[in-house]
């Protein structure tokens, strides 16, 4: 740590570092929008590319390939150029091709040549995930340079909670522009691609990179969240040996996997589950609306385990001093309960609507207490680098996610007679699950968040070992 100074003025700190957690968190909810609504929406765009509904998975592996691959680029952008920028690009691309999706199935005038087919949708897919790719990254990096290292857990948590509560609004969102209001899929894609515009235009004028850029930011408030903190932008020169070298990175991105692999069910096959599983209660309207919202309830309640998590964290290691634990135990707490209730949602498959319900949205709230320890960690051992790290975590997440969708979907569609997913692919999924959240926990034991990558005084010119 360097020997950064305290706090010089006698004025309180301004509060300005409040309102950027307010854009980023805007932020987080826009591209779970953008990307939950295709648990409703995937039946009708299947339909208009002349494809069953069974081979959506293909999507969704593209989507998540390219989201990996392209997170450390864009994390790398971020520390580089700051996340200002990076953000900018992040949002106007993927807005950009949720716009174009809306024209999947569409001829050309005058003739019968299909605009976007298969193919094309599952390429624009591709090229979706590689625009979003680094908004999560880059938000962590956002939450580095603009908020002191005591709250940065719960500033995390606080993201994830926002991320979460529009990803479980977006199926009742989805059945109230669609179903009650009657616009059709095209026009709530532009909807929502036009949303994402707007933030655009809000962050461009209320956000900068640091907080000694923002006139409305005081000394004081400049001075607490620098404290002990070293430089917040990345030399030229990253140290991509060191950084590749760690094992505490490698550990990391292994934990982070558990959750990609196994939390995707709940945003994307959820929803179009419990309508096929429970046709009786999709008769009505109002059927409809519950239905919707047991679909994103999982996310709903996930969003108090984010904020849980990230507050949990940080408590103990204010009280405690342990860094070490305070990030381990609530990783831990959260991985194994989720695996039991995925356990017990096995148990209980093709039964009762509640009680299958219930048990996948406790593994949202369960998974969830991950969240905030978990991005929390990567900065906490990329400091500088933190976007980058984080991007590495994410970037082998999402290859998790990639491999989890890819497994799910071969499975279902075993399992799937006469356009019904029978019990038995769920019983299969819910147990695979589980035993990886058992692999989760073991991969905390091996996680030390005391140990940054480039410690904040190291020269970053030679790629000299990991911190010790």
């Amino acid at each position: 740590m360097s020997d950064a100074p305290l706090p010089t003025s006698d004025a309180a700190p301004t509060r300005v570092r409040y309102r950027v957690l307010f854009l980023l968190c805007l932020l987080a909810m826009i591209t779970y929008l953008d990307r939950a609504m295709y648990g409703s929406a995937k039946g009708e765009l299947m339909a208009a590319v002349g494809q069953p509904e069974s081979r959506f998975y293909l999507v969704l592996v593209a989507f998540q390939i390219a989201y990996a691959l392209f997170e450390i680029p864009a994390g790398w952008m971020g520390d580089r150029f700051g996340p200002r920028v990076t953000l900018l690009r992040v949002v106007a691309w993927f807005s950009l091709f949720v716009g174009l999706t809306a024209f999947a199935g569409v001829n050309f005038p005058g003739t019968e040549v299909v605009v976007i087919g298969f193919g094309v949708l599952v390429a624009m897919q591709f090229l979706f995930g590689m625009g979003e790719a680094g908004a999560f990254p880059n938000i962590s990096k956002a939450i580095y340079n603009w908020f002191p290292e005591n709250q940065r857990g719960s500033a995390k948590g606080f993201v994830w909670m926002a991320a979460r509560l529009m990803g479980g609004l977006t199926p009742f969102v989805w059945v109230l522009l669609v179903v009650i209001c009657g616009l059709t899929w095209r026009h709530a894609l532009w909807v929502f691609a036009a949303v994402a515009a707007a933030w655009c235009v809000a962050f461009y004028r209320g956000f900068r990179n640091r907080p000694s850029e923002d006139p409305r930011c005081n000394a004081a408030e400049v001075d607490l969240i620098n404290a002990g903190k070293g430089a917040t932008q990345a030399d030229a020169r990253v140290p991509w040996g060191r950084i590749f070298r760690s094992r505490n990175l490698w550990a990391l991105c292994a934990m982070y996997t558990v959750t990609n692999f196994n939390w995707y069910f709940l945003m994307y096959y959820l929803p179009g589950t419990l309508k096929s599983q429970f046709p009786d209660w999709n008769q009505t309207d109002g059927g409809k609306l519950l239905l919707a919202l047991l679909g994103g309830a999982p996310l709903l309640i996930g969003m108090a385990g984010c904020l849980l998590g990230g507050l949990l964290t940080d408590r103990y290691i204010r009280r405690t001093g342990d860094r070490k634990w305070g990030r381990r135990i609530y990783g831990m707490l959260g991985y194994g309960l989720a695996g039991c209730c995925y356990a017990t949602a096995a148990a209980f498959t093709g039964g009762n609507l509640w009680v299958f319900a219930g048990c996948l949205i406790m593994v949202g709230f369960t998974n969830d207490l991950i969240m905030g320890p978990s991005w929390a960690t990567a900065q906490d051992i990329g400091r500088r680098y933190s976007a980058i790290v984080s991007g590495a975590m994410n970037m082998i997440g999402n290859l998790g996610a990639a491999l989890g969708n890819l497994v799910t979907g071969l499975i279902l569609e075993a399992h799937t007679v006469d356009k019904q997913v029978q019990p038995t692919g769920f019983v299969i999924c819910f147990t695979m699950y589980a035993v990886v959240y058992g692999v989760g926990v073991l991969s905390w034991l091996v996680i030390d968040p005391t140990r940054p990558i480039v410690p904040e005084d190291a020269p970053t010119s030679v790629d000299a070992p990991e911190a010790r």
